[in-house]
């Protein structure tokens, strides 16, 4: 199905300025150049609510799509993918507090998806923030703490669908903590909040840090294809628990290769890269190769195609299962006194990777 752009006619304008995205659109607006910054394998953290009587607050962050299990049913009553609260609130709304997976993020766009909630989903929504430092926690679960600012003000829910705002540019602003709020009660099975990481880097210039680390600002801004798991995984903490938290791309027959493109969270001089295709027994690639590219003048990542802007810094180089494959300076070329700002990843001709790092030093 081809998707075509937003156009003025796609957008509705609410009282708060945010406009409203439609589903098809979604990962378009915020897949290129925002991650969640709440999802759950960044190590988000829910530090408090103020109920979840039928369903754990800690499923909004799952971050795979709501399931549905019809008739099965929990003390509390029938088992739902997200979070419920329970009926009749005589407070004004419920809420959940987040600490964000990253050291602060800026907020482009909200999400919230109330599959499977119908008849029993949230009326309205709205998001807040706040800057604090960690040692602050215990201020801020408090339903009397009153730091906190409006990031989107309230929205309408329908029952059962996604909801995408995108807000009106980015203010410069940087949180911490949001809280999700949600008039005055009912369901809701996820909650994405897209934005661009702040991350705290090392102060020594000489010191090698993962460059792509998303935690460290780096974003997997394009691919060739993520059929069974999605890019933006590569970039993530740890090795993951599966192969479903890892890039994975179609089998494919003949003279093949699939790539991810990936901005650098600071522009830097590459010491070591690491691929691991942890848990890929099976369908890890033959081979990988990784290309780098240095700053553009509009700060956007050279296409793909653009075989002029990219230049090799690791030959194709054969691959192995479930394992961590490092490339020090003794096999990487082009690297030397060079600083790049975008790496991409050739995998030859296809399969699945669990992490990308790029270890380097400030450019």
């Amino acid at each position: 199905m081809e998707i075509h752009p937003i156009t003025p006619d796609d957008i509705v304008l609410t009282k708060s300025t945010a406009t409203v995205v439609p589903v098809d659109q979604i990962s378009t607006v915020f897949g290129s150049d925002s991650i969640d910054l709440v999802s759950k394998p960044l190590g988000s953290r829910i530090l408090a609510f103020s109920d979840e009587w039928f369903a754990a607050a800690e499923n909004l962050t799952t971050p795979t799509p709501p399931i549905r299990k019809p008739g099965v049913f929990t003390y509390a009553g029938a088992w739902y993918d997200g979070w419920e609260t329970r009926r009749h609130n005589t407070a004004p709304f419920d809420w959940v507090v987040f600490r964000l997976g990253v050291a602060s993020g800026r907020v482009k766009g909200v999400e919230i998806d109330t599959a499977f909630f119908n008849g029993n989903h949230a009326p309205e929504i709205a998001v807040q923030g706040c800057f604090a430092s960690d040692d602050r926690e215990e201020e801020i679960k408090s339903p009397e703490f009153a730091d906190w600012e409006t990031i989107l003000d309230r929205q309408e829910c329908g029952p059962s669908q996604r909801h995408a705002w995108l807000l009106p540019g980015e203010t410069g602003k940087q949180y911490t903590h949001v809280r999700l709020q949600m008039f005055p009660d009912g369901g809701i099975a996820r909650f994405r909040l897209f934005g661009t990481v702040v991350p705290v880097l090392p102060q020594a210039v000489g010191k090698v840090f993962d460059l792509a680390a998303t935690v460290n600002g780096g974003v997997a801004v394009s691919c060739s294809d993520q059929h069974f798991g999605t890019k933006d995984n590569l970039l993530l903490p740890g090795r993951g628990v599966d192969m479903g938290d890892g890039w994975e791309t179609k089998r494919t027959r003949g003279v093949h290769v699939d790539w991810v493109i990936v901005q650098l969270g600071i522009p830097g001089q590459v010491e070591k890269i690491v691929v691991d295709t942890a848990h890929f027994r099976g369908n890890f690639p033959q081979k990988v190769q990784v290309f780098a590219a240095q700053k553009t003048s509009d700060g956007k990542a050279p296409a793909h195609e653009d075989h002029d802007a990219w230049t090799q810094i690791l030959a194709p180089t054969k691959t192995g299962p479930d394992a961590e494959h490092e490339y020090s300076r003794d096999v990487l070329e082009e690297v030397s006194g060079k600083t790049y700002a975008f790496v991409k990843l050739v995998i030859i001709p296809d399969g699945g990777v669990k992490r990308f790092r790029v270890f380097g030093r400030r450019g």
